[in-house]
Parts: C-alpha cells; sequence; structure tokens
C-alpha cells in the first residue's frame, strides 16, 4: 500500500475540520493548514525536541483564549502536519490514516482556542469519522 501523499494529508485534514461544529469552523476560518515533510529545526528546538519524528504537529499563533485587543492581526495562526513523522506513527501504532489525522488536527486547533485535552478529546469523539 503506498502512503498518502501531501495533498491526501491536505485534503484529509480539511475534511476533519469541515465536520467540526459550526462555532469551531467560523473561528478557524484564518488558520492556515500546510503539510511539510518534517518539522524545521527552529520549530524542533523552540520545543525542546531532538527527533523530528517525535513531532506530528503543530500549532502556531495565539490562542483564542489568550488574545487581547492589542494583539495585531499581522501573521494568521497556522497549524501544521509533519507528513514524515505521521507516516512512522501510522506504521508503528496501527492507527489507520483517516483516525490519525482527526486526531491530530483537533488536537492543533485545540490548541487555538485555548482547550484543555480532556476538552480535545471530547471534540475529537463529537467530529467522529
Amino acid at each position: 500500500m503506498r502512503a498518502p501523499n501531501t495533498a491526501e494529508f491536505e485534503s484529509a485534514a480539511h475534511g476533519v475540520l469541515a465536520r467540526l461544529p459550526e462555532v469551531f469552523r467560523r473561528e478557524l476560518e484564518g488558520v492556515v493548514l500546510q503539510v511539510e515533510e518534517f518539522a524545521t529545526d527552529e520549530q524542533l528546538d523552540s520545543l525542546g525536541i531532538e527527533d523530528p519524528y517525535d513531532l506530528t504537529g503543530l500549532y502556531e499563533g495565539v490562542a483564542l483564549t489568550e488574545r487581547s485587543q492589542w494583539d495585531s492581526d499581522g501573521l494568521p495562526p497556522v497549524i501544521t502536519l509533519f507528513r514524515q513523522p505521521l507516516l512512522a506513527e501510522m506504521e508503528e501504532t496501527g492507527v489507520g490514516f483517516a483516525a490519525l489525522i482527526r486526531h491530530v488536527v483537533i488536537h492543533e486547533a485545540g490548541h487555538h482556542f485555548g482547550l484543555s485535552d480532556e476538552d480535545m478529546h471530547a471534540l475529537e469523539d463529537s467530529v467522529g469519522d
């Protein structure tokens, strides 16, 4: 079986966002979703991560719960999925493509909302397959 390509990752991730409740979809409209092969050295260093396979997704931006009226609307928040680490995790864990993408996208989107891990799990359960 061949590995999903970047376009398939992007399509699956956008599909997850499309299934979120309307209130979440509306707040995520300005968030950029992208797929890269691996995190950059700068991204890994900022998180104290040495092995690039240890990072499957990343939210970069200011959570809605932490924004103030003084925050500039410069660069949009970004959710990045890292293709090679995700492929490795699928192989190692046996978790299916759709389920893994759903989990990582919702987890990273949850950071945008300032959600707890418990809230993220509830949201993930509400989206389903």
